[in-house]
Parts: structure tokens; C-alpha cells; sequence
């Protein structure tokens, strides 16, 4: 006898208000003429994440409530999880006001330069809005999920939006393409693994809900096999996806092919989903087994950051030292999914809202140094830009020292608890690496700042655009939040600490 679903949409209706937006903006490309379009599309993506914000608030004392039968779970952890999510999305949006990330360079159409600029604004690719706000709706599903169809249904929903956007710069330079390409098919084969897994676990548990996996998983006798090949697939797809040795392959040509804007989006709050999803699974699920992958996982964490420390110093390109600096923080984070706890937890969120913030701001910096062909992201040409405008390489500099740890900024709170939960449970050997693996990347962030700073400028083509009210207060809030945390961190780990439960 068929039964209707039991579905909480109080509980669901941060995701299907972010849904809904997504349509609307849907409708507006098909109906709107081009003129209005890319205002209203912006108006659109930043109302609806606010609203489901103001939503996410409105709900916080759910604790461990089952929202779709058992495929989705809301409870503390993954409301903070949304809501961080939501909040730096909002921020990334802003920077997405900058339209000329996502149309042709008026200097390489034909006619004159005013009738160049004309055609270039009517070829922005305001479709990039609804994209973004599935790729969030997929964001929000992913951490409170709680059987591997819906994990792989989130999984697929917050990617394919990421493929399409990382290619509409492609009217400006082929590397955006050859972004696109490279993380489709990479991240198709990533997700292969994934099902692949949950294949594996299906065999073992005679179900897809992580419950059953765990209650299947604690019946002593049972054979393990199946199980422990599940745990090995699932983890490539989620390590893929948080861009950890040895799956960050694509990280590098991704973040520095993909348009500025779209990249401090994806860099942010992908890491956010995705690190939440995989605390959920490996605590609700894989917690009777954790002798067993912990050992990998402490291995693959000292890689990532020992690696993506060791190849940022050698960068000269922007966004491609940034994006080897988030491959070393993927593996600071591995560190709080190490430790599964309560500490573990409430660190790992408060990284993961303190890195958020810090990349959206580095990359909405990067937005803003051009030359006459678009944006200049040489490290060689940055020389001197604070006599160009002393803000934004301020700016700058505060983003990468919270990057590297230094105190008084919102990355030395982080680390420290982060660092201090892996001890707890007696991982030291990681815990000494992360510190070594810092210290080596505070160089490469330290000779930024000296040649922002103390070197003299030596191209004059390079300029600092004056950036727009909605990319300047982008920036504000990203510097405020970052000093505000790294001041004052018990305003955040304290709401972190009371919002930590989980699906027994």
C-alpha cells in the first residue's frame, strides 16, 4: 500500500526558496529583454539568499529532525553548514555585479570603440545567476543529506551549474574552456567513484541510509569488505571535491581559467559543502571502521598540505598561488575530520567561515588590478601597487596573512583549533606538519607583501579599477570579518559550539 512522503518543509524551505529563485531567474532569461537583464537577475540571486538566510536563522533550534523521510536530516551541524554557505554566497554574488567578467573584450570586436562597448554589455551572460543559485540549492542539500542517493543527487546538482559558469569567460580567453573541460571530466569520473561506492555500501548494508550503513557496520562477524571498498570510493569522490592530494590535479588550471568571481565562489563555499557532507558521512556512518581509514586520511592530509605548501612558493600567477593555498588548507581541514568530534567539528566550521571570507576577498581583490586587456594576475607586475591605492593592497595583505595564521586575524584562531582538536586525539604527527607546512607558505604570502609594498613599480600599464558599491562593501565585509574574528572568536565559536549535534 502506497504512502505519501513525510516531508518538514519548514525545514526543507531554505533549499527549495534557493530553487525557487533559480526558476525565476530561469523565467527572466527567457522573457526579459537584455538591457534589464543582468540588474534584475542580480536583484533576484541576492534577495533570494538572503531570504533563505533569514529562513536558516528562523529554524536554528532544530535539533536532529528528519526532514524527508530519512533522506534528509536537519539538525545544528547543518544548519550552521547552510548558513555559512548562504552567507558567502551572498558576499561572492556581489562581486558578480562586475558584468564584464562574463562578456568579450570590447577591444576585440569590430567597429568603433563606443559601438564596441555597446555590443560587449548586450553579450553579458546573465544566465551565470540562475546557475550560481542551483550550484547553492546543491550546496545546501549536500551537508544534511543522510543516504547516498541524495548525497549523489546534491553532489550532481551543486556540480554541473560549477562546470558550465568555470567556461563563460570563454569570450575572453580560451583558458576559461580549457577550465570547463578539464573539471567536467575530471569531476565526471570523481562522481563515478562516488556511486561506485555507494554500490559497495548497498552490497554490505542492504541500504543507501547512512544509518543502516552504521547499523550494519557495528554487527561484529560481518564481513567488511564490502564496506571498506564503499569507504575508499566514496572518499576519492568527496577528496576530489575538496581538491586534496592526490585528487587536486585540477585545482590550479580550474581556479585560474575560471572568471575571478566565479572562482572565489566555488573556492569558498564548495569546500563548505563538501566538508560538511563528508564530517556527516564518516562520523554517522563509517565511525565503527575509523581504525581503519583514519590512518589514510591522516596520511592524505600531511600530503595536501606539505604539497600545497611546497608549490604555492613557486607560483607567479595570482590565482594559481591561490588556489595551491586552498589546496594546503583542504588539508588543514582534513585535520578536524580526523579527529572526529565535537571539536573537531565546531574547529572545522570555524575555519570554514574564516577561509570563506578571506578568499572571496582575495579574489574580489584580484578583480581589480587591470591592465588595457583585463585583468593582471603576474605577481611580477603587482610590484608597488600599494602607491597605486593603498586600501586594496592593505586589503590584500590582511587576506593573505590570515591565510598564513598570523595572530590577530580570523586564520590564526582557526588553525589553532583545528590544530589543537587533532591533538586531542592524539594525531601530533599532523599536527606538526601543519605547522611546518604553514611557516613554509607564510613565505610566499610574506614576499607578496613585500612587493606590494616595498618594491617599486615597474609597469605602468597596470591600474586599480575603482570598484563599484556592491564590489566595495564585498570587500569591506570580507576585511571586517576577518580582523572581527580574529579579535573577537568567541562570537562565532560560541554559536559553533552550541549548534555541533549531529544524527546519532
Amino acid at each position: 500500500m502506497l504512502t505519501s512522503p513525510a516531508l518538514n518543509y519548514n525545514l526543507l524551505a531554505p533549499i527549495l526558496i534557493v530553487l525557487g529563485g533559480a526558476l525565476l531567474g530561469v523565467l527572466v532569461e527567457g522573457f526579459i529583454g537584455r538591457l534589464y537583464r543582468a540588474r534584475i537577475q542580480l536583484i533576484i540571486a541576492l534577495l533570494t539568499v538572503a531570504v533563505s538566510f533569514g529562513w536558516v536563522i528562523s529554524i536554528r533550534s532544530a535539533q536532529s529532525q528528519s526532514a524527508a523521510v530519512d533522506s534528509v536530516s536537519i539538525d545544528g551541524g547543518g544548519l550552521f553548514l547552510q548558513g555559512t554557505i548562504l552567507a558567502l554566497a551572498f558576499v561572492a554574488l556581489l562581486f558578480f555585479s562586475q558584468n564584464d567578467h562574463f562578456a568579450p573584450q570590447a577591444s576585440a570586436l569590430p567597429g568603433s570603440p563606443e559601438e564596441a562597448l555597446a555590443i560587449s554589455s548586450g553579450q553579458q551572460m546573465t544566465e551565470i545567476y540562475p546557475l550560481v543559485l542551483f550550484a547553492i540549492s546543491g550546496m545546501l542539500l549536500f551537508p544534511v543529506a543522510h543516504d547516498l542517493i541524495t548525497l549523489f543527487v546534491a553532489l550532481e546538482v551543486l556540480s554541473i551549474p560549477l562546470y558550465i559558469v568555470t567556461g563563460l569567460a570563454r569570450r575572453r580567453r580560451l583558458l576559461s574552456q580549457e577550465a570547463a573541460l578539464k573539471y567536467f571530466l575530471l569531476g565526471a569520473y570523481s562522481s563515478a567513484f562516488f556511486l561506485f561506492g555507494a554500490a559497495f555500501l548497498y552490497g554490505f548494508s542492504g541500504s543507501l541510509s547512512l544509518s543502516a550503513i552504521r547499523t550494519a557496520a557495528a554487527v561484529s562477524g560481518a564481513n567488511q569488505i564490502f564496506l571498506l571498498l564503499g569507504v575508499l570510493f566514496i572518499s576519492v569522490g568527496l577528496l576530489f571535491k575538496v581538491g586534496a592530494v592526490p585528487f587536486h590535479s585540477w585545482t590550479p588550471d580550474v581556479y585560474q581559467g575560471a572568471p575571478t568571481p566565479v572562482t572565489g565562489f566555488m573556492a569558498a563555499c564548495t569546500k563548505v559543502a563538501a566538508f560538511g557532507a563528508m564530517f556527516r558521512i564518516f562520523i554517522v556512518a563509517f565511525s565503527s571502521v575509523q581504525n581503519d581509514w583514519r590512518p589514510v586520511f591522516v596520511a592524505i592530509s600531511i600530503v595536501t598540505m606539505a604539497g600545497g605548501a611546497i608549490a604555492v612558493i613557486s607560483q607567479r600567477d595570482v590565482k594559481r598561488s591561490l588556489a595551491y593555498s586552498s589546496i594546503t588548507h583542504a588539508g588543514f581541514l582534513l585535520a578536524g575530520v580526523v579527529a572526529l568530534s565535537k571539536a573537531g567539528l565546531t574547529s572545522m566550521m570555524f575555519y570554514l567561515v574564516a577561509y570563506g571570507f578571506a578568499t572571496i576577498g582575495a579574489f574580489g581583490i584580484v578583480t581589480l588590478v587591470r591592465d588595457s586587456t583585463g585583468e593582471v594576475s603576474d605577481l611580477n607586475r603587482w610590484a608597488g601597487l600599494a602607491k597605486k591605492s593603498p586600501g586594496v593592497a592593505t586589503a590584500f595583505a590582511l587576506f593573505l596573512m590570515s591565510f598564513g595564521g598570523i595572530p590577530l586575524t580570523a586564520g590564526f584562531i582557526a588553525k589553532f583549533s583545528i590544530f589543537t582538536s587533532a591533538y586531542a586525539t592524539g594525531n601530533i604527527a599532523l599536527v606538526i606538519v601543519g605547522v611546518i607546512s604553514s611557516a613554509i607558505a607564510l613565505i610566499f604570502y610574506l614576499r607578496v607583501v613585500l612587493i606590494m609594498f616595498f618594491k617599486e613599480p615597474t609597469d605602468d600599464t597596470v591600474t586599480v579599477a575603482v570598484p563599484s558599491f556592491l564590489v566595495s562593501t564585498g570587500i569591506v565585509i570580507c576585511f571586517v570579518m576577518t580582523l572581527v574574528l580574529g579579535v573577537y572568536p568567541n562570537l562565532l565559536f560560541n554559536l559553533a559550539n552550541t549548534m555541533t549535534a549531529l544524527v546519532p
